[in-house]
């Protein structure tokens, strides 16, 4: 509402328009919109906070291992195996078939006899033979005895279905890090956010100081321009920092799969916990006993052994016990009864061993022996780059925690010389490039414990992953 300026000894002149019904009803009327408004943003703002998938660590790992895709083609994988476990065995259990054929006659079949009454003759007579309907049932079992290809094929698709576990069990540790690195990279993105803010927080404030001091010609115009450069120097690293946040959180969504235009925010701030120095001491020795991918190696390696066995059985022979049942029934009318049927049965032993087949059996052999041969290098191959890795892992885990005791005193240190030089150029003794060289020491050394903390927990989650150990805040996904 305007007015103008009241003039000694006069009331105050207010426009005749605004006192009159219609617009006081206007003005009530806009007023209750700009409420609705209002109302209606902040609704609309609070269902958006509760629509925010709000992360944990854990709960970041379980939506990870729940959604991730490579996991679940993982153990669709056992499921396979399981099922080639099962067909392993079928094929040492009883085979039982039974098949049944009916056959219509178009025109009979015959023979030839001679004319017994005259066979001086030499006439022939042809006899019909069989019926124009015929119908056959039958019933077969067979049953091996010994074929050494079976046997051994029942143990090896054991071990695949253990490799396969195995392989699901590291792809497992594989989606539980990768998730623990996405939420870290968050984690450290939202900490350099807070330190740029802090730290332009600080230089507006320095700003602000530095121009009362030069209002009351305190200090140089120098000194409030160099303040004012700071400021406009921090704020893209500010905003810098903010897109650095955001691509992390981004990419975050991406790890665990959630839908990009899913709301999400993380709850946690950036921690870790100690890894146990006795942990540390057995790391490589239990990397090569726990890791699950080099577990699912060994399997692998004991497969192609058993398939040179199994190649190798094709030498011996093979025996089968079996057994049929048949019942016939044979007529011109398609008039069948029980008693038409007539019954027959046999039981016999089989026995099959191959004399020569182009040496292809050799062949195979000597293929699946170099193929276990190259099995056993790759293993001793993956011991080896896990054993170094290992080792790698643990004495970065022990640079990190001697680098975060270091910058824990840093930056106590930091904080109280900024303080320190504050409060000197506050007083007149002290001068403003102190004050922004301890600001920078601060800044450095928040951000090298930042780092410190960073590589820590990265590298507790990558030898958690060697180790095959799932995190303490974090239970087994269940099969």
């Amino acid at each position: 509402m305007s007015c103008r300026t009241p003039v000694h000894g006069h009331t105050p002149w207010y426009p005749p328009t605004w006192a009159s019904s219609p617009f006081r009803y206007i003005l009530r009327t806009l007023l209750c919109v700009v409420l609705f408004l209002c109302h209606a943003t902040n609704v609309s703002a609070q269902s958006t906070d509760r629509d925010t998938l709000r992360l944990t660590i854990r709960d970041a790992v379980l939506y990870s291992v729940n959604h991730n895709h490579d996991l679940a083609a993982a153990w669709l994988e056992v499921r396979r195996a399981d099922e080639m476990v099962n067909e392993a065995w079928g094929t040492i259990l009883p085979n039982i078939n039974v098949q049944g054929t009916y056959t219509r006659t178009l025109k009979k079949p015959v023979f030839f006899l001679p004319d017994f009454s005259n066979l001086s003759s030499g006439k022939i007579t042809p006899i019909e033979i069989g019926a124009t309907h015929s119908m056959d049932m039958g019933f077969r079992a067979s049953q091996i005895l010994f074929n050494s290809a079976v046997f051994v094929g029942v143990g090896t698709a054991s071990t695949y279905a253990l490799a396969a576990r195995d392989v699901y069990a590291a792809q497992e540790l594989a989606t539980i890090t990768n998730a623990r690195k996405a939420f870290y990279n968050v984690l450290v993105a939202h900490a350099v956010l807070g330190l740029m803010r802090q730290n332009l927080a600080y230089a507006e404030e320095n700003l602000r100081t530095v121009r009362l001091l030069a209002e009351q010609g305190l200090v140089a115009e120098y000194d409030l321009l160099r303040s004012q450069v700071s400021v406009s120097n921090l704020t893209p690293e500010v905003i810098q920092a903010e897109n650095g946040y955001t691509l992390s959180l981004s990419s975050l969504k991406i790890s665990l799969g959630i839908p990009f235009d899913k709301p999400a925010a993380v709850n946690d701030s950036l921690f870790f916990e100690i890894v146990q120095d006795s942990l540390m001491e057995n790391a490589v020795s239990m990397t090569v006993r726990d890791n699950p991918a080099l577990s699912a190696l060994r399997r692998q390696t004991e497969v192609n052994d058993a398939i040179v066995s199994v190649e190798r059985s094709a030498y011996l022979p093979t025996l089968a016990a079996f057994g049929n049942y048949q019942l016939v029934s044979q007529n011109n009318g398609f008039k069948f009864s029980t008693n038409d049927f007539i019954g027959s049965s046999q039981v016999g032993i089989t026995l099959s061993m191959n004399i020569f087949n182009g040496f292809q059996t050799n062949a195979r052999v000597e293929r699946a022996t170099l193929e276990f041969r190259k099995s056993q290098e790759q293993l001793t191959s993956n011991e080896l780059a896990m054993q170094t890795s290992a080792e790698a892992t643990v004495g970065r885990l022990r640079r990190a925690a001697l680098r975060i005791a270091a910058q824990k005193q840093t930056v106590e240190q930091a904080e109280r010389g900024y303080k320190i030089a504050t409060t000197r150029y506050n007083s007149g003794a002290g001068t403003l490039l102190e004050v922004n060289d301890a600001r920078l020491a601060l800044t450095t050394a928040k951000v090298n414990r930042i780092q410190a903390l960073y590589d820590y927990v990265v590298a507790s989650a990558e030898l958690d992953q060697m180790l095959g150990r799932v995190p303490a805040y974090l239970p087994r996904a269940e099969e």
